[in-house]
């Protein structure tokens, strides 16, 4: 026959698994994501987090519609048209937002950009690629599981679009990269080190990991290219110089070991990022415009 305290001790491991139970019963509220702008390469989400918050972050799936069209929903998890990453840290690239990480209270927001995850740290995704220009996606947010809370329902698919790549615009840093034999140069100087070939798709295949020096060289790379390709570079030759001047003689990894905070470089590479996507400079591209939801319209869910 059991004791009394072999009892109590039971009963009180009973109540506290139920009580865990219920409490991960609850689902996270769920967030709320609309797109804010949109690159030939990329396209910016704002997430804001529900009155639960999403304080262990959240995960953003993405199709390119046609496939979502052709299942009639999201493929099964493991299928490679399915890209999903976790955001769960702090970015250091796409900075824009409330929370200042990824990881939301309660109605705060942060931004991401899908297609420019290469760079950005605080996330786990093998999804690191650009995203196909003049394309639609469909996309889902999740608000992770936290303290006293389940993960959260998906949000309702929102179809999202990337810009249009015309004839004669400059190209990003992911053409380049894929494209070796298109370069037009075989030496390019950043700051005032010269790199072969080889070394500067080294670099281009290196992921920056919070290293603001290899966010920057990634973008002033490709803004060089595209100018010895023969695109006009008078929108950015000042920002070029001064990204130059900043580099001075430090080494890009992996070749070496130089290191700049990405608070330092991140206008800088934002405007080279621009340039390189044909927002800016010759053959622009143009922007596709976001939905027709607004921050009025998110809030108000949020007011209720």
């Amino acid at each position: 026959m059991m004791s009394f305290a072999t009892k109590l001790l039971l009963a009180t491991l009973l109540a506290s698994t139920l009580m865990g139970t219920r409490a991960f019963a609850t689902p996270e509220s769920v967030p709320a994501v609309m797109q804010m702008s949109a690159k030939a390469s990329s396209a910016r989400l704002v997430i804001m987090a529900g009155v639960t918050g999403a304080e262990s972050g959240f995960t953003v799936d993405w199709v390119q519609k046609s496939v979502y069209d052709a299942l009639g929903d999201f493929p099964a998890a493991g299928d490679p048209a399915l890209h999903s990453s976790d955001f769960v840290g702090v970015p250091v690239w796409i900075v824009q937002g409330s929370s200042g990480d990824f990881t939301l209270p309660p109605t705060k927001w942060q931004a991401v950009e899908l297609g420019e995850l290469f760079d950005e740290s605080g996330v786990v995704t093998s999804a690191t690629g650009e995203l196909d220009a003049s394309t639609d996606y469909v996309i889902r947010v999740k608000a992770k599981a936290s303290a006293g809370y389940g993960e959260s329902a998906p949000t309702a698919p929102l179809v999202v679009s990337t810009a249009v790549q015309q004839q004669n615009c400059t190209f990003t840093q992911g053409y380049w990269k894929n494209h070796p034999g298109a370069w037009p140069a075989g030496t390019v100087k950043l700051g005032t080190v010269t790199y072969t070939p080889a070394q500067l798709l080294s670099i281009f295949n290196q992921p920056a990991a919070g290293n603001g020096l290899l966010i920057l060289a990634h973008q002033l790379i490709a803004a060089k290219l595209n100018i010895l390709n023969g695109a006009d570079g008078s929108s950015v030759a000042s920002t070029i110089a001064s990204a130059d001047a900043l580099i001075g003689g430090l080494i890009c990894p992996p070749v070496g070991g130089g290191v700049l905070s990405p608070a330092s470089v991140n206008s800088l590479a934002t405007t080279l990022d621009n340039f390189n996507n044909g927002l800016i400079g010759p053959g622009h591209c143009g922007v596709t415009p976001a939905t027709a939801t607004t921050w009025g319209a998110i809030k108000s869910v949020y007011r209720k």
